[in-house]
């Protein structure tokens, strides 16, 4: 078991539930990045997976998510976890069929697919603070290690995303070098998106 013992993919408690119920629906940073505005529910590819908390959280808003996880152990967690909330059936069942899953790297895949919005959230940058990154986000570092072509995963989605890129990245981090500067930027804590307008 080792780290993927301290991982686990729920939709159905915790806190990807508690998002769920009391969240604040479109008013969220996330959704609003995305352009989930005037009752839009963009197509939408969630291009670093990880246990999918994202894309069930823009799932359950109304929009049609592509995820795309490339690490065997992190994939196999997820879809593990999609499948408990299919059974459980109602509101999680409902959500979890506007989510389909794809083991692959996007960097290949991108390409040959067709979405109006690509959500990137690469491993970040180490922090430079001293306390530990909490013990779920060191195991899922451990597994997947730190993600040398993210700049290059950015500009695939550039080239075939609709309407816009969004990249999830630490509030206070320097911008990805190479890229084009952002359109506009959603700020909150300890997260911003970066938004990338493509269309």
């Amino acid at each position: 078991m080792g780290k993927q013992s301290v991982l686990k993919c729920d939709f159905l408690q915790g806190a990807v539930n508690h998002r769920l119920r009391f969240g604040g629906g479109r008013g969220q940073h996330l959704p609003k990045a995305v352009g989930m505005k005037g009752g839009q529910s963009p197509t939408i590819i969630d291009a670093t997976a990880g246990l999918g908390r994202d894309a069930f959280l823009l799932a359950s808003l109304g929009s049609q998510v592509t995820l795309i996880e490339r690490s065997d152990t992190i994939h196999e967690l997820l879809a593990a976890g999609m499948e408990s909330a299919r059974q459980a059936g109602g509101q999680h069942k409902d959500i979890i069929d506007r989510m389909t899953l794809i083991h692959g790297d996007s960097i290949a895949l991108l390409p040959h697919m067709k979405a109006d919005v690509v959500l990137v959230d690469p491993m970040h940058p180490p922090r430079q603070k001293s306390a530990l990154v909490k013990a779920e986000m060191r195991a899922i570092r451990d597994i997947v290690g730190v993600d040398q072509d993210q700049q290059l995963l950015i500009e695939t989605a550039l080239a075939m995303a609709a309407k816009r890129v969004v990249l999830k990245w630490p509030a206070k981090a320097a911008p990805l070098a190479g890229l084009r500067p952002a359109s506009h930027q959603i700020i909150g804590k300890s997260i911003r998106y970066d938004v990338f307008m493509t269309g």
